[in-house]
């Protein structure tokens, strides 16, 4: 009998799981390992080569570099097997997508078409609809876009004016609109759109072809990075969309769209991670060459900070991404084996349960990788700035990422919100421990036990981490009630303590998994979660004390601010030293290879 404990989404923050029960990317197997290959090989034969051409806004040269990649099967690594792909897990398919991750432009070219372009149709069309696109759509015979965005709409994005009218005669819709921001509009054969029927409060969407009489596509834009990638408006001028284009049912565009956000929210933090160790790769490889006062800059104490900090950051987030795709995997097949449950519906509604993680790992990531293309651009210094170097590119497409998938404001609040609303309905219980919290706040200590192990010494700093968040969020809505969600800066300040005590965790629990396998190696990592818990703690000690002192009128704040003290202590780390091991790992290496 399977004994493995299954967290709910944003559970993990009254709860604890242990490390066998995780999955890490070191348990990948050989098929998958080939898959990732397989993604490699291509940037290296086929994207690598045109990147200065693609740049330039080649559309017909992105648009057959995707066929190949279509040809080879990559486009199909998440469809089922039924409908032409590979029916691959989903560990793999964020695999692919981290791979693919260092293909700059194309990836973003490539990720829509899989992702966004693909899978809405997938996942909520009916079988007429999957056969007739999904098919062509997994072998790059059709090429994908996703139609939301708005001028006026952009986070907002139910506002938008798009309309559709049904015919006299119910044969067809009359779409009627603009949007914006469009990737892949440039080529694209097939379009998820979403419009208003009639008077209707609530979106619907669509399936749209390029081909179809009132499509009108314009000109790219131009961009700051991501110019490879082809993003234009596409206006609609009395589309005739037949009636079995509808996708879903009628007003339930908004759900769709919203549970596509939170695939793409997943999907670009793995897809952060392959531009990431590129970037890396790319400053390691030049700090071994260059040479200033006689010596290569790799020997420098602070290029080596910069080195091992880049590295902390992707490996932690590393850890988080595949931890929570194995949770999605085994909800995934739970699901399967539903009577009646729809083998797309399924697979979506999996993804969109791990809302707080997905927009976790969004904003982590995204923000990861800001750091890391700009920490490669000071390595390289002033050839960094030159666009003869790769870095230069990386440090522009990076920071769309930001914007992307809905802005991190926008998904900060959501893993807030998201939290409490879960607990709110039952679904595991945050507040009942944050009470207790707060009715034994002047007896709250660190919990350090004499003799206690490595771990358990880990353990119990993230356990204390959560309990501060408890304590945090108890406090501010004991302050403003059902009002918390309009104090944005303290919502803020609750998502970035929550997400530090995410990939914390999984950061711990994936060394202490590997320990065994790494052998004398496993210092290293330990290294790298000495120094990421060592910050976490400061930087949640930080978070929390905003957040209290933020609370006008709380009666409690210097209790609070005594408790929050205690338990935001860890062990002392001498960061200089394990940062400078693991930069010596990693300039020995010449090569990511965490």
């Amino acid at each position: 009998m399977d004994k493995k404990k299954y967290l709910k989404s944003g559970e993990f923050l009254v709860s604890e799981v242990e490390a066998k029960d995780v999955f890490v990317p070191e348990d990948y197997d050989e098929e998958q390992k080939m898959i990732a290959q397989t993604c490699a090989d291509f940037l290296e034969a086929e994207v690598y080569p045109n990147l200065d051409n693609l740049d330039k806004g080649d559309r017909e040269l992105m648009k057959s570099i995707l066929k190949k990649s279509g040809d080879l099967g990559l486009m199909g690594i998440s469809i089922p097997e039924e409908y032409g792909g590979f029916g691959q897990s989903f560990v793999t398919q964020m695999l692919a997508a981290e791979t693919i991750g260092a293909g700059y432009s194309f990836s973003v070219a490539f990720m829509a078409h899989c992702g966004i372009g693909t899978l809405p149709i997938m996942y909520y069309g009916n079988e007429e609809q999957r056969q007739k696109y999904v098919t062509k759509l997994a072998t790059g015979e059709l090429l994908g876009a996703y139609c939301l965005t708005e001028p006026g709409a952009g986070s907002d994005a139910n506002s938008g004016k798009s309309n559709a009218t049904l015919s006299a005669d119910g044969s067809h819709y009359v779409l009627n609109g603009q949007k914006m921001w469009i990737t892949n509009a440039g080529f694209c054969d097939t379009q998820v759109v979403f419009a208003k029927i009639d008077n209707d409060r609530i979106l619907s969407a669509f399936i749209v072809d390029s081909s179809m009489p009132g499509v009108v596509i314009g000109p790219d834009e131009h961009k700051m990075g991501i110019k490879g990638s082809s993003t234009a408006q596409i206006y609609y001028n009395d589309v005739k969309v037949p009636v079995e284009n509808l996708l879903g049912s009628r007003g339930e565009g908004f759900r769709i769209a919203l549970s596509i956000l939170h695939m793409g929210r997943m999907k670009l933090g793995a897809n952060v991670i392959g531009a990431a160790k590129m970037a890396i790769t790319d400053s390691v490889r030049y700090a071994n060459e260059r040479k200033q006062f006689c010596v290569l800059i790799s020997t420098f104490g602070a290029i080596q900070h910069k080195l091992a900090e880049m590295v902390i950051r992707v490996f932690a987030h590393e850890s988080a991404i595949y931890r929570v795709s194995k949770d999605i995997d085994d909800l995934m097949e739970r699901f399967k084996h539903t009577e009646g449950c729809d083998i797309g519906r399924g697979a979506i509604d999996a993804i969109s349960h791990y809302a707080v993680e997905d927009a976790i790992l969004k904003v982590y990531g995204s923000e990861m990788l800001d750091y890391v293309v700009d920490e490669a651009v000071q390595i390289h210094g002033g050839m960094g700035y030159s666009a003869e170097m790769n870095v230069e590119r990386g440090y522009r497409d990076s920071r769309i990422n930001r914007i992307f998938e809905g802005t991190n404001e926008i998904n900060r609040m959501l893993i807030t919100d998201t939290a409490m609303k879960r607990s709110m309905k039952g679904e595991y219980d945050l507040f009942g421990q944050a009470q207790e919290l707060f009715d034994n706040l002047n007896t709250i200590s660190d919990g350090f036990v004499e003799g206690e192990s490595y771990y358990q010494e880990k353990q119990r700093t993230i356990k204390n981490l959560k309990k501060t968040v408890l304590l945090v969020m108890h406090a501010a809505i004991k302050v403003f009630g059902k009002k918390i969600s309009r104090e944005q800066e303290v919502m803020n300040n609750m998502a970035d303590m929550i997400t530090e005590v995410y990939i914390s965790e999984s950061l711990a629990l994936r060394v202490e998994k590997i320990e065994p396998m790494k052998g004398s190696e496993a210092s290293l990592y330990k290294d790298i979660l000495d120094v990421y818990v060592y910050d976490a703690v400061n930087k949640v000690r930080k978070f929390a004390m905003d957040a209290i002192y933020s609370l006008d009128g709380e009666d409690d704040t210097e209790q609070l601010v005594t408790a929050i003290g205690s338990l935001t202590t860890c062990k002392g780390v001498n960061v200089k030293e394990a940062r400078r091991r693991i930069a010596a790992r990693l300039i020995e290496d010449n090569v990511y290879k965490f």
